[in-house]
């Protein structure tokens, strides 16, 4: 059953009033991303800032939308979902960063995410692991569409969600098999979007620009990771705008 609260509440961890939430919402891990958002919006204002979390209310194309950040792995964002569920949100859409997995999955591409391998800790603490981690339909096609528009490559397949950004140093990575199973990135947090949307009944999509490629590119040390590059800003804003057009489609 979903959860809901009244207009005069304020969500615990985001301190914004449900009064000031809207049916669609965008979010991102990086605050600043969320500024660099914001700009894109029209009557832009910050509504609160506590923690890693940041939220904005503004339009795009007339449309009433939020933008926040939920910050970086699955437990702290899967309770910024929760809250924006629980306070009225109809669609949700992340965009954010990945890492290909596939060899032509490359920097400066961007992936849609039609579904997420649920390798993160939240999500089995909500459901069964036999139920799967899966996108709207309706907004998956929506951000295809609006992703070709940007010039770049476009992959839509699953993701890898996982909760470690960093490989154990005793334990093996499993990120081959992952790949050898056709996943075409990795990221920490939509397996964890995915699964409190569909409980709570919102419909939700992601997606991400890729910023490596950490079975190609670097050893595990990560010491080769370079994300705040051109070829991945161009790609970032791809991701945004995408996000944006899908939100209001």
């Amino acid at each position: 059953m979903r959860v809901r609260m009244k207009p005069e509440d304020t969500l615990p961890l985001l301190q914004v009033k449900v009064a000031d939430l809207t049916p669609r919402v965008l979010v991102a891990g990086d605050p600043a991303r969320v500024q660099r958002i914001a700009g894109l919006l029209d009557d832009a204002r910050q509504l609160a800032a506590t923690r890693e979390y940041v939220t904005w209310a503004g339009t795009y194309k007339g449309v009433a939308i939020n933008v926040m950040s939920h910050g970086v792995g699955s437990a702290g964002a899967g309770a910024v979902f929760e809250e924006l569920c629980r306070g009225g949100a109809e669609r949700i859409i992340r965009v954010g960063t990945a890492g290909g997995l596939q060899p032509d999955v490359k920097d400066g591409d961007v992936v849609v995410a039609t579904a997420a391998v649920r390798c993160d800790g939240l999500s089995r603490r909500l459901v069964p692991l036999e139920w799967p981690a899966v996108a709207d339909v309706d907004i998956t096609v929506a951000l295809r569409q609006a992703a070709a528009a940007s010039e770049l490559t476009v992959h839509t397949g699953v993701v890898l969600t996982a909760d470690n950004f960093y490989p154990s140093p005793v334990l093996p990575n499993d990120q081959p098999m992952w790949r050898d199973f056709g996943a075409v990135a990795v990221e920490m947090e939509v397996s964890a979007l995915y699964t409190v949307a569909s409980i709570n009944g919102v419909a939700a999509g992601a997606v991400v620009a890729i910023d490596g490629n950490p079975l190609a590119d670097q050893d595990e040390s990560m010491a080769g990771y370079e994300p705040f590059r051109d070829v991945v800003d161009r790609a970032v804003d791809g991701a945004i705008r995408a996000g944006l057009e899908a939100l209001v489609d």
